[in-house]
């Protein structure tokens, strides 16, 4: 493994689940786009991929700074996310996808709002996913500022810049979504009284693969789960204040 840069400012956080046709290009990519002059430094949450994503992930960490948490067993996205975060040494990190629908040339804009709000929150304005998973997300949507009034347009955006203090305190609580990370996330943000800012950040196609999670079939039984975990949550945070 590439020793790590000396006290990074930055770490970007990436998931990874069975990505070995895009990973190298999504993490080379975000490499070359970042700006120089941030010490900057990779967490890589691989989940039990089975397709060759641990090996390419071995020799990019060799010419590219970068911490690896393997695992050989699924855990699951929400996870992967909670140990990278458990994982941050930096003073900010950055959470994206590995499935290279996030722009790294959207980052600058991400890094120049870090004092403005606790959190830097990206929004899609041209998503670049399914019918059928945009419907059910913006349902859910509906349903979701119902209960939060969350002042965002796209609490699911996997596109997220916040501090270690927010991470630290967190990190514990992120537990009741294991299929909408984010939703959870930017709720209990709102709850604990943390600001967010907002920034429209371009969303690309996946560079390869589909997503195995939000399949059609499968939508019904996540959507209940939502529905059941935002209750959870709101019961949890109602007596609530920024720490």
């Amino acid at each position: 493994m590439t020793d790590k840069i000396a006290t990074p400012e930055l770490e970007i956080l990436l998931p990874v689940h069975n990505e070995a046709d895009s990973i190298e290009v999504t993490i080379r990519e975000w490499y070359s786009e970042l700006p120089q002059d941030i010490r900057f430094c990779f967490i890589i949450c691989e989940d039990g991929s089975r397709d060759g994503t641990k090996a390419i992930l071995r020799g990019l960490s060799a010419e590219i700074p970068m911490r690896l948490n393997m695992s050989d067993e699924r855990k699951g996205y929400s996870q992967a996310v909670r140990e990278g975060m458990m994982m941050l040494e930096a003073e900010w990190l950055l959470c994206i996808d590995a499935d290279g629908q996030c722009d790294p040339k959207d980052f600058e804009r991400f890094w120049k709002a870090r004092n403005a709000a606790d959190v830097v929150l990206g929004w899609r304005v041209d998503r670049q996913d399914t019918l059928a998973r945009k419907s059910m997300s913006r349902l859910f949507y509906l349903i979701y500022q119902a209960v939060f009034s969350v002042p965002v347009h796209d609490p699911s955006c996997p596109y997220v810049l916040f501090s270690k203090r927010v991470a630290y305190n967190l990190a514990s609580e992120l537990r009741e979504m294991k299929q909408g990370f984010w939703w959870e996330f930017v709720a209990r943000v709102h709850r604990r009284g943390y600001s967010i800012e907002e920034i429209p950040v371009r969303h690309r196609r996946r560079a390869a693969g589909r997503t195995q999670v939000y399949l059609v079939k499968k939508m019904p039984g996540i959507f209940f789960r939502h529905l059941v975990a935002i209750s959870k949550i709101w019961l949890q945070t109602r007596n609530r204040t920024t720490e």
